[in-house]
């Protein structure tokens, strides 16, 4: 067979073509499903966190005075998260603050050890440190 007629063949045979554009195409897609999942994790986590403050604030409504409530919002704050698989309780920080009639809880969550975080040197992901906030009003309107 003449070297010209060879080549010709060669370029017109298209096996093997999905498996180049599989590998040129295969881990842009997989960087994308690993962000998607990433991401819904942490969306997923910081709602956690924000329902666990929520609670918090409202078991701490009940308290007389502010050692009380601190302490309403702590036993709160651990017995919410053991209804989530992900969520550590020691890697929790919560902050009873009072303001006038203004009763602010803040949790702060670290999840760096998360494995929604195993993939942050892929995908960039946002700060490990989630912080959400709770304020209830104390008495009258």
């Amino acid at each position: 067979m003449a070297p010209s007629m060879r080549w010709t063949r060669l370029r017109r045979d298209e096996t093997g073509t999905v498996a180049i554009e599989f590998a040129l195409v295969g881990p842009i897609l997989i960087v994308l499903l690993v962000g998607i999942v990433c991401y819904g994790g942490y969306f997923w986590l910081a709602h956690a966190v924000q329902q666990v403050a929520n609670d918090s604030a409202r078991a701490a409504i009940a308290g007389l005075d502010d050692a009380e409530r601190g302490s309403l919002a702590q036993s709160s704050l651990a017995s919410g998260m053991a209804d989530y698989p992900y969520l550590k309780v020691s890697n929790a920080a919560v902050t009873v603050a009072r303001k006038d009639q203004q009763l602010s809880i803040n949790v702060v969550y670290d999840a760096s050890s998360s494995p929604f975080w195993g993939m942050s040197g892929l995908v960039p992901m946002p700060p490990a440190k989630i912080e959400r906030r709770a304020v209830v009003r104390l008495g009258g309107y």
